[in-house]
């Protein structure tokens, strides 16, 4: 299945998602990716908590 035909996105952000190395999603994408999966965002997302912590950090 082509996810970013599917959905109407650019393969850049199905594949920055693919490898975990998107930095923010449009609320838009996130919710086709839940309709064409059938789905809710916690079935796709994960909250990690220490990405804020060094963001923290950093603002110190």
């Amino acid at each position: 299945m082509d996810v970013a035909r599917a959905i109407d996105v650019h393969r850049n952000t199905i594949s920055l998602l693919y490898k975990e190395e998107a930095k923010r999603i449009e609320l838009d994408t996130m919710n086709k990716l839940c309709e064409l999966f059938e789905c809710t965002p916690g079935d796709l997302f994960e909250y990690k908590d220490d990405c804020f912590q060094s963001f923290a950090q950093i603002a110190r």
